[in-house]
């Protein structure tokens, strides 16, 4: 540190706010090993600063809302230490700050009270966002939002984690991290991930396209241990067969699609992984689990990627078990479509119109991709009210 070998704690003093400010001390967020240089660098200042200097330091952390645990931790001092002695030479208030998930329940209060903000409100804009037309659907018997009321376990989140998502352990507790561009990814992830920590950033520079990232704390590693490569092979080889639906609409719903081919008039159900990492394994452990519902899949490799694919009839027989627990709302859709067809409810023509609505095109032209923070400001405002922004290289 040029700053310190040059004992310019002035230029130290800037390059800590700097680094606060961008959020580079919340290791949650930016990793642990920035997060503890930032720590070291606070706690060199301290080392070298009279008491002027130190009380300046506490006050600018103050100031950037770090926590008062986190300046004992990066100051080594205890908490007698820093409320009897430093709090009180330096005069500084330093309450509790209010948590983020506390500032969310208050807005949303504010919304579900004042605005009539709901759930279904929140599907309905999403919907009309993508260009789903949930009226035409209702004339049919279809409710596009019932998703919002679906229920979900650790099983389906089971499946979420295997196929879609990114799990460190940090200070003892298992955090779980999912991110999207994706339109209705953004608004599906907030449902499944109660009071989550919010970071956007560039995910590509160039083409100005933003990624929205969920974080959540489930809880310390004594609970959650299990979330690991082996363990959770382990519990799906042990899942009983009426648990295997629940497992297989969270892997569905993470990482994988329900479409139909109206050329070959067939229905088809694909997971997909990586072929050259440690997710390719979890296919393997799927497509046993299928087989205690007596449903083939069959896994297909590229020369990057696998894909774990069930077709035809026996495709239509795993949505008729998964439907009740898939929660993604346009893979939902797809399927009670698809069953509807089926069954006779609704003609080729009347499935084709509406199917229609569900399909993807590129970013440019097509609302359900890469709009990830223009849907969640209409669908669900009180998300901007925390959480940080991060640039990405």
């Amino acid at each position: 540190m040029k700053c310190l070998e040059n004992n310019d704690k002035q230029c130290v003093m800037k390059l800590i706010e700097e680094l606060v400010r961008n959020q580079c001390h919340d290791g949650r967020l930016i990793g642990k090993e920035v997060a503890d240089g930032v720590r070291m660098v606070t706690h060199e200042l301290w080392l070298v600063s009279d008491n002027e200097l130190r009380c300046k330091l506490l006050r600018t952390l103050r100031e950037l809302g770090v926590t008062k645990k986190w300046a004992r931790g990066a100051l080594k001092i205890n908490r007698k230490e820093l409320d009897k002695k430093w709090r009180t030479r330096c005069n500084i208030e330093w309450g509790i700050r209010i948590k983020r998930r506390d500032i969310i329940k208050r807005v949303e209060g504010l919304l579900r009270e004042r605005f009539g903000w709901d759930e279904v409100k929140m599907c309905e804009e999403l919907m009309r966002f993508i260009g789903i037309d949930t009226e035409m659907l209702r004339k049919y018997g279809i409710e596009p939002c019932d998703w919002v009321h679906a229920g979900f376990d650790d099983i389906y989140l089971m499946g979420i984690i295997l196929s879609d998502s990114h799990i460190e352990v940090v200070n003892n507790y298992v955090e779980i991290q999912l991110g999207t561009t994706n339109t209705i990814g953004a608004v599906f992830f907030l449902s499944l991930l109660r009071e989550p920590s919010l970071s956007i950033s560039w995910f590509n520079g160039k083409t100005r396209l933003v990624e929205v990232r969920y974080l959540i704390v489930l809880g310390k590693v004594d609970k959650w241990g299990w979330l690991n490569r082996e363990e959770l092979i382990k519990r799906i080889r042990a899942l009983r067969p009426e648990d295997v639906p629940r497992l297989i609409a969270g892997a569905i719903d993470g990482d994988g699609s329900i479409s139909y081919d109206f050329d070959e008039s067939r229905s088809f159900i694909n997971i997909v992984s990586c072929k050259a990492c440690e997710k390719r394994v979890f296919l393997d452990a799927l497509q046993e689990a299928l087989e205690k519902l007596g449903i083939e899949g069959k896994i297909y490799e590229s020369s990057d990627r696998a894909i774990l694919e069930v077709y035809g009839k026996e495709a239509v027989k795993l949505l008729r078990l998964i439907i009740p627990y898939l929660r993604h709302p346009l893979k939902r859709l797809r399927a009670k479509l698809i069953l509807m067809l089926r069954d006779g409810i609704i003609d080729k023509n009347t499935f084709a119109e509406l199917y229609s609505q569900t399909m993807y095109e590129d970013c440019n032209n097509d609302p359900k991709r890469c709009r990830a923070i223009e849907v969640l400001a209409r669908a669900a405002p009180q998300t901007h009210t925390h959480g940080s922004e991060q640039n990405k290289n």
